[in-house]
């Protein structure tokens, strides 16, 4: 009998533990683990749902093509927003959805906007298969780079014509975000200013290319992958406010000791992805 209660007890904490240790939703409004189902149920009414990356961990992509997996599963219109595509690459990603042209070739094209196809590839593969519209939301570095050094009014009467306008007008905490940014390497005064107003700008772009888009196909729930610092609310979300009103969500994956529980809210995004490297979210 004492054998028996011994296995069933150790069945029960081994379970337990399983439970527990699996990947899985936080709702930062509630604190409350959500269990995928409910967690694909409520972004699917969302027109955007926003899901931040550290871009060289794989267990991120991982989970996004799992979010992208599960609404499409559920019914809903899909379409992938990019920070990793320039929005001046959208023929190519456009003809790679329509199978015309071959991986070996579009890794080729990947490369000239950004890096690691191996940890993006499932992604842009599971797009192609279902048809899937994927959308560049980056804009050219080089206007990034201009107004990081130099300001946003260092820009041309052309170059501006097709930017939104872009002010250091932040709230302290989106200024104690860029600081971290710097990594420490500060920057006071003018210097700051600047690179404050290249974060905005950076930020706004993509999120004018996300409005523009969603004005075109209201039907859709756009799925954004981007890195954290401009997935999380202050970030490209609180700039597509500037271009009309949206239901979105942001969901975060848990970096511990900088994004967990204990320094992350509701003011950072909807929901925390928990335990991502243990495997699928539950």
């Amino acid at each position: 009998m004492k054998t028996a209660l011994q296995i069933f007890f150790l069945f029960f904490i081994s379970l337990f533990l399983t439970t527990t240790a699996a990947a899985h939703s936080v709702n930062l409004n509630s604190g409350e683990v959500v269990h995928l189902k409910q967690l694909t149920a409520d972004l699917a009414q969302m027109q955007v749902v926003f899901v931040g990356e550290s871009h060289d961990q794989k267990a991120h992509h991982d989970a996004q093509l799992q979010i992208i997996r599960e609404l499409h599963a559920a019914g809903a219109e899909v379409a992938i927003g990019l920070e990793m595509f320039r929005y001046d690459g959208q023929d190519e990603l456009d003809r790679w959805v329509a199978g015309k042209i071959d991986e070996a070739d579009f890794a080729k094209i990947f490369a000239g906007h950004w890096n690691r196809w191996d940890l993006y590839r499932g992604i842009f593969v599971f797009a192609r298969d279902n048809g899937i519209p994927m959308v560049g939301l980056n804009i050219p570095r080089k206007y990034v780079r201009k107004v990081a050094r130099n300001g946003f009014n260092s820009l041309t009467d052309e170059e501006r014509a097709k930017l939104p306008l872009a002010t250091c007008n932040v709230s302290n905490k989106y200024r104690d975000f860029i600081r971290r940014t710097l990594d420490g390497h500060p920057l006071d005064g003018t210097a700051f200013d600047y690179f404050c107003q290249a974060q905005i700008l950076w930020d706004a772009s993509m999120a004018e290319q996300l409005a523009a888009y969603q004005n075109d196909n209201p039907q859709r729930t756009v799925v954004v992958l981007a890195g954290i610092g401009h997935a999380w609310r202050h970030g490209m979300p609180e700039q597509l406010e500037r271009f009309g009103d949206f239901s979105y969500r942001v969901l975060l994956p848990e970096i511990p000791g900088r994004l967990d529980l204990n320094h992350t809210s509701a003011d950072d995004g909807d929901y925390l992805l928990q335990g991502l490297e243990a495997g699928p979210l539950h």
